[in-house]
Order: structure tokens, then C-alpha cells, then sequence
């Protein structure tokens, strides 16, 4: 399940009154840590958990404390240091070093839900907002303000910007298709697949797909039906239609938003599909990625859609998508013989 905050909510809306449940969010964190401030994950009565705080060091000891939140009907604050070799951090052997501070909140009615319906609303809705964490009160009944925002308030902390899932757009339902699908549903996105082919993008294909449009391209110009681009890739392995779609991409206000636009094939092939689109690559709304992806290596259809992906990630995140680095230590052992 992706540890999107769509899809804990997506968890928590059809069973949110029939147990008790608690919103953990990162309120603070001091030098490294898994997560950052503003993450969260939802924690219910029955053992279930939602989300992820840190790689799976706090979650056991995080529902030990939401007990206490609905015993007591309060608020609480947990904080794990790795400094300090007498905190529980260190019994639960967490291994980043830093400090993580996380404040639980009990999620009723009688405290409006935090405002997770507004905020489950948004995001389904697809709309960026802000959701702001208060910390002021103590009482889990009469003072959590916890608010959704349109736009960003300066006076208010923590206040975390919430984005909708990335929309990956693909232009072209063939087999080697399903994988990206698969791994794009793996980290939470949107997908839309579009092919105009009656043959091809079904929807019993691509059953991890959140829309699939079987339409004619010139249709699709004023289309209402396409999502607001972050990705797109195309893939058809049909000049006529690459050519199609990159017209498309380049009319379409929904999908000249993209972060990222990916051709398959090879330059050569590609500087063909532009001189029958009549486009130059500068008239595109982003670089024109192609040959596609990063060099990871490996031919099968798997292998691609990871190396796809992990540009097309690189692109939205707006990073390099260099290595991270090679450890390295000059650090030698030390052994010493008892006497």
C-alpha cells in the first residue's frame, strides 16, 4: 500500500467511527532522521496502522502511546533522541542519530476530525493545499484546531503543504506498458493512460490505473476528462501517433503543466516524429527526455519502466538524480588482547 497521505486517509474515512483512532505527526526533528516534520501516519484501536514515521523503529512503541491519548482523552508528545544513550530511542534501536519529535492527536467527532474530511476532500479533488498541526492544547476534545488551509499563513506552525499524488500521464497501452503502470501505482500516482487503439489501454490491462481513455486524440483537446500533467510518457511504438500525442501535449492546458515528457525510441526516430508534428523540441513545455530514462541498464520491459520512472521522479522532486555517494572510512579496528 503507498504511504501516501491520500491513501492513509483513503484507510482511515470508511472505518473512522467505528474504532478509535490517532493522527502521529513529525512536529520536529534535529540533525538526521527517516522522515521529515509534517509526515504522518494513522494509528486505530484494533492494531492497525496506517503510514510510516521512521523505517519501522517507532511505529511498535507509537501505538503503546496512543493508548494512553484515548484512555486519557489527551494529547501527547513523544520525543526520541539518539543523543541521549538513557532515551527509549536507543532501546528501540534507532539508527539515523538525530532527534524525532511526534505529537499524537485522538481523531473523533466531537474534535471535528482534525479536519481530515476537508483535507481527505482536497486531495481527492486533486487540489494542493496546507493542513496546519496544532500544538497549543492538550485536551483531545475541546482545542485542536487543526485546519486546513488554501494558501500559506506565516503565523501558523507547523503548517505542512499538502500536494496531491503525482499524475503520470501515458500515451500508449501496449504490454510493455503494464510495468510502468505497476511500479507508478507502487509509489502512489495518478495514472492516466490514453491510447485511441479499441485494442489497446483496457481497463482489464491496466487495472492499477486510476483512468483509462480509449479516444481519438482530436477529441481530447478541450477534454475535461485529462488530469493536470506532472509526467508524461509516450509510448506507442507508432510514429503516427507519437506524432498525435505530442500534438497533443503541446495544445492541451492540462498537459502543458508537466514536469517531465518522455519519448520512447531512439533520436533518430524521434527527430522523425517531430518533422511530422511539425514541432520543434523548444516548442515542448519541458525538455524532451530521449532517448528515455536514466542509463540503469538492463532491456526487459521491468528494466525500462524503472529507469523511466526513476527520471521522471528526478524531474518532479526537482533533483539531480546523480548518486548519492560511496561510503568510505579510514577508520582502522582496534583490537585489543586481554594480557
Amino acid at each position: 500500500m503507498s504511504n501516501r497521505l491520500a491513501a492513509l486517509l483513503a484507510n482511515w474515512f470508511p472505518d473512522k467511527d467505528s474504532c478509535q483512532w490517532v493522527l502521529a505527526s513529525i512536529i520536529e526533528t534535529q540533525r538526521s532522521s527517516y522522515r521529515k516534520t509534517g509526515a504522518m501516519m494513522l494509528i486505530n484501536s484494533i492494531g492497525k496502522c496506517y503510514g510510516l514515521l521512521s523505517g519501522g523503529c517507532l511505529e511498535a512503541d507509537l501505538k503503546r502511546q496512543a493508548q494512553k491519548c484515548w484512555q486519557d482523552e489527551t494529547n501527547l508528545t513523544v520525543c526520541y533522541d539518539m543523543q541521549d544513550d538513557s532515551d527509549i530511542a536507543w532501546q528501540l534501536g534507532i539508527g539515523c542519530g538525530g532527534l524525532v519529535r511526534v505529537l499524537l492527536q485522538p481523531i473523533n467527532r466531537d474534535n471535528n476530525y482534525l479536519d481530515l474530511l476537508t483535507l481527505k476532500n482536497q486531495l481527492d479533488n486533486r487540489n494542493a493545499c496546507f493542513y496546519h498541526i496544532d500544538t497549543s492544547t492538550t485536551h483531545a476534545t475541546s482545542g485542536n484546531n487543526n485546519q486546513v488551509l488554501s494558501k500559506d499563513d506565516s503565523s501558523l506552525a507547523p503548517l505542512v503543504a499538502i500536494k496531491p499524488a503525482p499524475a503520470l500521464v501515458i500515451f500508449g497501452g501496449g504490454i510493455d506498458t503494464q510495468p510502468l503502470v505497476k511500479m507508478a501505482h507502487t509509489l502512489g500516482w495518478f495514472i492516466c493512460l490514453v491510447d485511441s487503439r479499441t485494442a489497446y489501454a483496457r481497463p482489464a490491462y491496466f487495472k492499477e490505473a486510476d483512468l483509462v481513455i480509449n479516444q481519438d486524440y482530436d477529441e481530447l483537446e478541450q477534454s475535461l476528462l485529462l488530469p493536470k500533467a506532472d509526467a508524461i510518457v509516450i509510448m506507442h511504438h507508432n510514429v503516427s501517433l507519437d506524432t498525435r500525442a505530442l500534438q497533443l501535449v503541446k495544445k492541451q492546458a492540462a498537459l502543458a503543466t508537466t514536469s517531465y515528457l518522455g519519448l520512447l525510441g531512439p533520436q533518430h526516430r524521434t527527430e522523425k516524429v517531430l518533422a511530422q508534428a511539425q514541432i520543434l523540441s523548444t516548442d515542448l513545455p519541458c525538455k524532451l527526455a530521449n532517448p528515455i530514462g536514466f542509463d540503469l541498464g538492463g532491456e526487459l520491459p521491468e528494466s525500462i519502466a524503472l529507469a523511466v520512472l526513476s527520471q521522471a521522479h528526478a524531474a518532479i522532486e526537482q533533483a539531480s538524480g546523480k548518486s548519492l555517494g560511496y561510503f568510505t572510512s579510514n577508520i582502522k579496528q582496534v583490537v585489543n588482547h586481554a594480557s
